[in-house]
């Protein structure tokens, strides 16, 4: 070690230790060869092939943290097309974070974004799905309320209820037979043949015990679950479900699915809305 901490390697003397760390790393994470430079020959081989060792195994490292992330959409993909896709992942969005966690979470927006998986939508709402349960997994604590706590509300108020989703809860919608590619794979059985569907399959994905749950929404269901999100009154939601089908049953209805919400744990509060000004 040279004077003031430096330290000499390959052909980049004068460098601190941490100068070179952050040489290495950027020629890892972005390509910039000049870490090169601190790599010395050796009598076997050649920089460029020692270095290769070092960025093959962090790529492949990475390549094992999606595929953990992502157990399904490997099977479904097969070894190949899945490590050919990691790959591609990685280099256009390298990871940024020490968290190996959050190495994967755009795959989704990726595969949607580029060819060839674009051109396979199946693909993109199976990752979609699988990122979504990630998430639900990962997602902070909140209280959960049961019926008990709903019924000891008073029933001249429910009109002016409105309702918290748990944290974890996420609606979304696909657009194919992605959920039944997903259940075969997890099932390890035959996947069906890819499905694109007219109308969207509403998912909704939560966190019930630890364990994160999935299903498929009515589209009664799922318009009173977004509406809800919004902050709208009980009163409110019964009105638009009435909208759906038979009028005079609307009430029974809205109160049927939210009894199935309370009962998955996926409501963490309940509040009310001030009083309607009379005009």
């Amino acid at each position: 070690m040279a004077d003031g901490g430096k330290v000499s390697a390959g052909n980049a003397p004068g460098l601190s230790l941490r100068e070179i760390q952050d040489r290495f790393q950027a020629a890892i994470l972005t390509g910039d060869r000049a870490a090169l430079a601190d790599i010395m020959d050796n009598s076997r081989t050649g920089r460029e092939v020692l270095f290769g060792v070092y960025a093959n195994a962090y790529a492949g490292r990475l390549v094992e943290i999606i595929g953990n992330d992502h157990e399904q959409l490997h099977r479904y993909l097969g070894d190949q097309g899945f490590d050919q896709m990691a790959r591609a992942y990685i280099a256009a969005h390298p990871s940024r974070t020490q968290n190996a966690r959050w190495v994967s979470r755009h795959i989704p927006e990726f595969l949607g974004a580029n060819d060839p998986w674009r051109n396979f939508p199946e693909i993109v709402d199976v990752a979609r799905i699988e990122q979504s349960l990630n998430n639900a997994f990962d997602a902070p604590d909140g209280p959960v309320i049961g019926l008990p706590e709903l019924t000891a509300i008073p029933p001249e108020r429910w009109d002016s209820l409105m309702f918290t989703a748990h944290p974890s809860a996420e609606r979304f919608n696909i657009a194919t037979n992605g959920l039944d590619i997903w259940r075969a794979m997890k099932d390890e059985a035959d996947p069906p043949e890819p499905q694109h569907f007219g109308e969207p399959v509403k998912l909704l994905v939560w966190r019930q015990g630890g364990t994160p749950k999935i299903r498929v929404l009515p589209p009664e269901e799922a318009m009173m679950w977004d509406e809800a999100g919004k902050g709208l009154r009980f009163g409110i939601l019964c009105e638009m479900v009435a909208t759906f089908d038979t009028a005079d049953e609307a009430a029974m209805r809205a109160a049927r699915y939210l009894a199935g919400w309370l009962g998955a744990g996926l409501l963490s509060a309940t509040g009310e809305a001030p009083p309607r000004k009379r005009r």
